[in-house]
């Protein structure tokens, strides 16, 4: 009856209750699966998760930081799946890892890949624990620019540059790199290098000269990597999580929290994780196109 009298008022009803439920289960989705490691009661292991390319340091920071100071928090465990990044990025982590081993112990889990940056980064914690098979190591530092100007010549194209000062263009992709600005960033490079193998010595404990004589770029497999002194033991992420409860004076079987997962995404509820996490590594690519950085191409560090 209501329906026959009323039809427009009767469509707004159903219309707006369907928005109620999908608004409520958006709200659900982003309490319990956001906040779900609040719930959680009792002595905690922390996991603070790094995958891909090491880009953006921040979110890893913020939750380093909120575990060093939570007091039910006991150890941190930091897993990587990781093949480097940017060295700014990775140099900021390796920090932020330090000043958390003050306070707190932290155990790296390794995954399928945790090298160059990747490493820089486990380097400071107070454990490194692999599985085997992990690509790990490829201590080193590489910088690379795309050289188009013998194609740009085919088809007709130049470019006009007007610059400040002699290296203000260097690495331009319309022409190839002069001697001088060779050796420029041969040094630059050879800076940075030093650099990560001073903090592989000083966070592994071992001499400058012991880690100079592996931080060619090589790819170390993890049991190979434990031989050398890279990493402490073998296990996966449960032997890691068992470790850091154990190092962190934690007496039973602990709670397990991660750390809080990024911002809701349209994109991703639209169109599902995996294209957009597709996507996320593409754009995360191009920024590093012609950038210093610790490589990550798998078994190809040239």
């Amino acid at each position: 009856m209501f329906r026959r009298r009323h039809p427009i008022l009767f469509f707004l009803l159903v219309v707006g209750g369907i928005g109620a439920v999908m608004i409520i289960s958006v709200m659900a989705l982003l309490l319990f699966g956001i906040r779900g490691s609040a719930f959680e009661f009792g002595e905690k292991v922390g996991v603070v998760e790094i995958k891909g390319i090491i880009a953006d340091p921040k979110p890893i920071i913020l939750h380093l930081k909120r575990y060093r100071k939570d007091k039910d928090v006991k150890a941190i465990v930091l897993r990587i799946d990781s093949p480097g990044g940017g060295v700014g990025p990775s140099q900021e982590i390796y920090s932020e890892v330090q000043k958390t081993t003050r306070f707190k112990k932290v155990v790296v889990s390794m995954g399928a890949i945790a090298a160059s940056g990747g490493y820089y980064v486990a380097a400071a914690a107070d454990h490194i624990m692999a599985n085997p098979g992990t690509i790990t190591g490829s201590i080193g530092v590489i910088v690379e620019f795309p050289n188009i100007e013998e194609l740009l010549k085919k088809i007709g194209v130049s470019a006009e540059i007007i610059k400040s000062g002699r290296y203000k263009d260097t690495g331009s992709p319309f022409r190839k790199i002069g001697p001088e600005e060779r050796k420029l960033l041969e040094g630059f490079v050879d800076n940075v290098y030093q650099q990560f193998v001073k903090a592989v010595a000083e966070g592994r404990k071992i001499s400058e000269e012991k880690v100079r004589a592996i931080a060619d770029g090589r790819i170390l497999s993890g049991q190979q990597a434990q031989e050398l002194g890279l990493l402490d033991s073998l296990g996966n992420m449960e032997d890691a999580i068992a470790m850091a409860a154990e190092l962190g004076g934690i007496k039973g079987e602990p709670s397990v929290v991660y750390a809080e997962k990024k911002k809701f995404s349209m994109l991703e509820f639209i169109l599902g994780s995996t294209l957009a996490e597709a996507i996320d590594r593409t754009t995360s690519a191009a920024l590093h196109s012609g950038y210093l950085y610790f490589p990550g191409r798998g078994v190809d560090n040239g």
